[in-house]
C-alpha cells in the first residue's frame, strides 16, 4: 500500500473528484501547515505528496527531513515553492500537471468589475435592506494597463478591447509587434502607471519581478485608478500598496494573490476600503481541478510503474 498525502485540500474534494487506483492510501489534509517542523512530522511515512500549486513550500530544509518521500506531485508544471534541485538530490522525482488559464482571465475581470462598481459593498447593502450606496466607474473609453502580455495578460487585453477600452502594455521584453498582436500598444512602465485607469499584473514571479510594483509605480497612478493582481503576491510591494490605499491615493485594488497565504486574520487587506480580496481562487474551478486530479493520478501511476511522466526539471 502506497501512502499518498494531498496537502491544502481546502474544499475537501481530493478523494471524491477522481477515482484513485487500488493500492493507494490517500490522506487528504484540508488545513494549511506553515511551520516546517510540523510539516515534516505530518508527512513522515508518506511516499507520495501532492502539493496544490504553491500553497505549501518545500525548501531543501524540509525535503531533507522527508526520508520516505519518493514522488512529489505539483499541480502545474512550474512551482516556485519547491526546491526541485534539492528534491532531485534526495532522489525524489517531481512531476507536474497541465491546467487552464481562462479561469484566471475570468477572475481578473471579476475583480476589475467588483472594484469599479463597488460590488461587495452594494451586495452587502442589499442584504442589509439598504439601497444604492456608491457611484461606480465606467470602463468603456478608459485605459487598461497590462503589466505582462503573456498567455494570461494577452487574453485580459483582448477582453479589455471588448469593453471598449484603450489597452496599453509593458514588460521588460515586450516588443511593439507582440503588443500589436494582442490588440495593445506598448508603452514604457512609467507611462503605463501614470495613464492607466486600471493596472492589471500578469507576470511570473522572479528576482527581477519581486516588488516590481512598488512605491514609485503606485505614486504615479491616478487617484481614480485601480490596481489588480491575480499573478503572485510578492510582485506588488505590500507596504507600498497598503500605504496608498490607506491614504486613498488610488481608488482601490482587486487582489487574488498575497505575500503570505492564507492571508493573516489581521491583515489590512481584510479591512481597507476599496479592496476586493479573494483567497487565491483564480485557478480554483471545476474544469481545472478535474484536469489537475486526473493528471495527478496519471503521474502517480506512471511513477509506480517505473516510467515517470511530466517530470519537472531543476
Amino acid at each position: 500500500m502506497t501512502r499518498v498525502a494531498v496537502l491544502d485540500d481546502y474544499q475537501d474534494v481530493a478523494r471524491s473528484i477522481v477515482a484513485w487506483p487500488e493500492g493507494l492510501e490517500v490522506v487528504s489534509f484540508t488545513d494549511h501547515i506553515a511551520d516546517p517542523d510540523e510539516l515534516a512530522s505530518r508527512l513522515a511515512g508518506f511516499e507520495v505528496v501532492v502539493a496544490m500549486r504553491e500553497r505549501t513550500a518545500f525548501p531543501r530544509s524540509v525535503l531533507e527531513r522527508l526520508d520516505d518521500l519518493r514522488l512529489l506531485v505539483t499541480t502545474g508544471l512550474r512551482n516556485a515553492a519547491i526546491d526541485v534541485g534539492a528534491a532531485h538530490d534526495q532522489g525524489v522525482v517531481v512531476s507536474g500537471t497541465w491546467g487552464i488559464i481562462s479561469n484566471t482571465v475570468e477572475l481578473t475581470w471579476a475583480l476589475i468589475l467588483g472594484v469599479a462598481r463597488h460590488l461587495p459593498d452594494e451586495v452587502a447593502a442589499v442584504r442589509a435592506g439598504r439601497w444604492q450606496q456608491a457611484i461606480g466607474s465606467d470602463l468603456h473609453g478608459r485605459t487598461l494597463g497590462v503589466v505582462g502580455l503573456g498567455n494570461i495578460g494577452s487574453r485580459v487585453a483582448r477582453v479589455g478591447r471588448a469593453f471598449g477600452m484603450d489597452v496599453v502594455a509593458w514588460s521588460q521584453n515586450l516588443t511593439d509587434e507582440r503588443a500589436a498582436e494582442c490588440d495593445a500598444r506598448r508603452v514604457e512602465k512609467d507611462e503605463l502607471f501614470a495613464t492607466a485607469d486600471v493596472v492589471t499584473v500578469h507576470l511570473v514571479l522572479s528576482e527581477r519581478t519581486r516588488h516590481l510594483v512598488g512605491a514609485a509605480e503606485l505614486a504615479r497612478m491616478r487617484p481614480s485608478a485601480i490596481l489588480v493582481n491575480t499573478a503572485r503576491g510578492p510582485i506588488v510591494d505590500d507596504a507600498a500598496l497598503i500605504d496608498v490605499l490607506e491614504r486613498r491615493a488610488i481608488a482601490g485594488a482587486g487582489l487574488d494573490a498575497f505575500e503570505v497565504e492564507p492571508l493573516p486574520a489581521d491583515h489590512p487587506y481584510r479591512r481597507l476600503p476599496g479592496v476586493v480580496a479573494t483567497p487565491h481562487i483564480g485557478y480554483v474551478t471545476g474544469d481545472c481541478y478535474r484536469i489537475f486530479y486526473d493528471q495527478i493520478v496519471e503521474d502517480i501511476t506512471a511513477f509506480l510503474g517505473g516510467d515517470p511522466i511530466r517530470v519537472v526539471e531543476a
